[in-house]
């Protein structure tokens, strides 16, 4: 019986490299997606191709009620999840002085209460199938490290690291593993902003990183060969730490 995944924050950037990287490896996948339908759909589209099924499932992962509704709804259809990966996420950079509350809460409810209000519907049933499971979070580079104007941000990825270590203990028994992947400076909307000679002031490898170079670490803790990883973090960042 082929395996479920749900990635989240999968129409795009990292997370649609994630789910087509996944599919390759024939999991079935269950594609989120907040507000952009039409590039879900494309992504959808790529992952069909590959001949594996795909469900659309659309919520903002900072509203609790939304998120455990459509994820009950899509397991009482389609069945368990073997896998998470919790990649949606936002940023609101600004110097801590000016920044808002807003600003602050959006990250934090976003980036870290989504770390609840996903695994959390979807766990049980995922305990019950006796078959172990993978999750995997997304942190970041400034969570390890933290980074000037992004006070928030690295808060929130601070706080998905030291979740997923709690969580991969009271899971270990059950053959789930947690683990997370902190990328560095990956060539997406979200870095825009960094030039060319700032990459190479920063980065020791002197290029930004690749979305396929995350999924394809995410593929080998999804698989059955990374079955005695787990509480791990794995930075993925050409050297800046």
């Amino acid at each position: 019986m082929t395996q479920r995944v749900l990635v989240t924050g999968s129409s795009r950037g990292i997370g649609k490299a994630i789910a087509l990287r996944l599919a390759q490896s024939g999991f079935d996948i269950a594609l989120h997606f907040h507000a952009n339908r039409a590039a879900a759909e494309a992504c959808a589209a790529e992952i069909q191709a590959l001949g594996v099924k795909v469900s659309l499932l659309q919520f903002d992962v900072a509203e609790r009620q939304t998120c455990r509704q459509v994820i009950e709804a899509d397991i009482e259809a389609n069945g368990a999840y073997h896998g998470l990966v919790l990649n949606a996420g936002i940023a609101r950079d600004t110097a801590f002085p000016a920044m808002t509350e807003a600003e602050w809460d959006g990250v934090i409810h976003t980036n870290l209460d989504g770390f609840y209000n996903v695994i959390h519907p979807a766990l049980m049933p995922m305990i019950q199938r006796r078959k172990g499971g993978r999750i995997i979070t997304l942190s970041s580079v400034s969570g390890l490290a933290g980074n000037r104007g992004q006070v928030n941000y690295s808060a929130s990825k601070a706080g998905i690291i030291g979740a997923t270590k709690a969580l991969a203990l009271e899971l270990a028994k059950r053959k789930i593993t947690v683990n997370c992947i902190a990328p560095g400076i990956i060539e997406t909307e979200m870095v825009d902003a960094f030039s060319p000679e700032l990459v190479q002031q920063l980065v020791p490898l002197r290029r930004m990183g690749q979305p396929e170079e995350i999924a394809a670490l995410a593929n080998f803790l999804m698989s059955d060969e990374a079955g005695y990883i787990t509480r791990q973090v794995i930075s993925v960042n050409g050297g800046m730490l």
